[in-house]
C-alpha cells in the first residue's frame, strides 16, 4: 500500500468485487476524516473495496486540506466502479485532473457531497484544458458542478453555523430505492441554496432550514425548502451517460446521522445499479471510532497521515 492513500479491502457483501475510489480535499468540511469513515462502512458492512485519497503536502507526506493543487492516487479512477467526490476549489496538474474527467467522461457513476458543486477553482492556469470545470465558468455553464452534479456553488440558503439542516423526504420519491431505511436525516450544516437543477435531475430530499444547532429545534418560518439530494444523469464527451447521485450535506459532523449515512450507502447501489441488493435496513454502524471535528477553516488535525486512517 502507497503511504499516500488508504485502501479498505471489502469484505463478504453485495459490493464485493467492486472498488470505490472516494476523493476528498477541502479546507473547511473535514471531507478527510468524512471520506475514510464512510469507506470502511462500505468495505466492512457491504462489500466494496474502497480507495480513499486525500489532498496531500508534497514535502511531508502529511494529509493537508489546504494544498489545492495535489490529491495523489487519481489513477485508481481507471479500475474503479464508482467515484465519490468531496473537494473544494482544488486546482489540480492536468496530469491529475485527466484521471477525473477520463472516468467521468467514461459513463462511469459519481456521487458529489457537500462541495462537490464547486469542485474545481482554475485561478492559476487558466489555459488548463480543464478550466471550463471550474465552479464559476461561463462557458461551460456551471463547470463540473452544474454540468455534472446538478448544481454549483449559489450561497448558504440557511445561516452558516447558526442554522442547521433537516432532510425531509420528498413524498413522490418516497419509495425510491435509495431512501429504503432513510428515515431522520440531519446536519449541523446549512442548506445550501440551489438556483435551478440541471437536466433530468429527480429531488429525493429537500432541504428544511432550522431556527437553531440541535436537531429539535424547529423550522424556520417563511423560508422554502431547497433541494438537498437528487439523481440525475450526466453524459459526457464521449456519448457515454453515467448515474449520478448529490447532496449538499457531507460535512464529517453530518455523517453522525445514521439516516444520511444509509442514504449515501444506499446511494453507491443505486449509481452501481445494483439497487435490487439494497437491504431493507442498511447496516452503517460505524467502525471503529469515529469523533469528527466541526466544519471551520484551519480546523483540520495536523500531522496525520493516510495511515494513520487505515482499518
Amino acid at each position: 500500500m502507497s503511504n499516500e492513500w488508504v485502501v479498505y479491502e471489502g469484505n463478504d457483501g453485495p459490493g464485493n468485487g467492486k472498488h470505490i475510489v472516494l476523493v476528498s480535499g477541502d479546507e473547511e468540511y473535514r471531507s478527510e476524516e468524512a471520506l475514510p469513515m464512510l469507506g470502511k462502512v462500505l468495505s466492512t458492512h457491504h462489500g466494496f473495496k474502497c480507495t480513499v485519497l486525500f489532498a496531500i503536502n508534497p514535502d511531508t507526506g502529511e494529509i493537508d486540506p489546504e494544498d489545492q493543487t495535489n490529491i495523489p492516487g487519481l489513477h485508481h479512477l481507471e479500475s474503479a466502479d464508482m467515484m465519490i467526490l468531496f473537494t473544494r476549489f482544488r486546482e489540480l496538474p492536468d496530469e491529475q485532473m485527466k484521471y477525473i474527467i477520463d472516468y467521468t467522461n467514461a459513463g462511469k457513476p459519481v456521487m458529489g457531497l457537500r462541495t462537490a458543486t464547486h469542485a474545481f477553482n482554475y485561478s492559476r492556469n487558466q489555459d488548463s484544458p480543464y478550466a471550463k470545470y471550474s465552479f464559476n465558468n461561463k462557458d461551460f455553464d456551471g463547470g463540473y458542478g452544474r454540468q455534472v452534479l446538478g448544481e454549483t456553488w449559489i450561497n448558504h440558503h440557511g445561516h452558516h453555523g447558526h442554522e442547521s439542516a433537516r432532510g425531509v423526504i420528498d413524498e413522490s420519491n418516497k419509495d425510491h430505492p435509495i431512501l429504503k431505511g432513510v428515515t431522520d436525516v440531519w446536519g449541523p450544516s446549512d442548506v445550501y441554496g440551489i438556483k435551478e437543477l440541471t437536466g433530468d435531475s429527480e429531488v429525493l430530499v429537500h432541504g428544511q432550514v432550522l431556527v437553531g444547532m440541535k436537531p429539535t429545534d424547529e423550522p424556520k418560518a417563511d423560508t422554502i425548502t431547497m433541494p438537498m439530494a437528487w439523481i440525475k444523469t450526466y453524459t459526457g464527451d464521449t456519448g457515454n451517460t453515467c448515474r449520478v447521485f448529490n447532496t449538499t450535506m457531507g460535512a464529517s459532523v453530518d455523517l453522525e446521522s445514521e439516516g444520511l449515512r444509509r442514504l449515501l450507502v444506499n446511494g453507491c447501489y443505486w449509481c452501481m445499479g445494483i439497487e435490487d441488493e439494497i437491504p431493507d435496513e442498511s447496516v452503517v454502524d460505524y467502525v471503529g471510532d469515529f469523533s469528527p471535528t466541526l466544519f471551520g477553516f484551519g480546523t483540520y488535525k495536523k500531522g496525520l497521515k493516510p495511515s494513520d486512517h487505515a482499518l
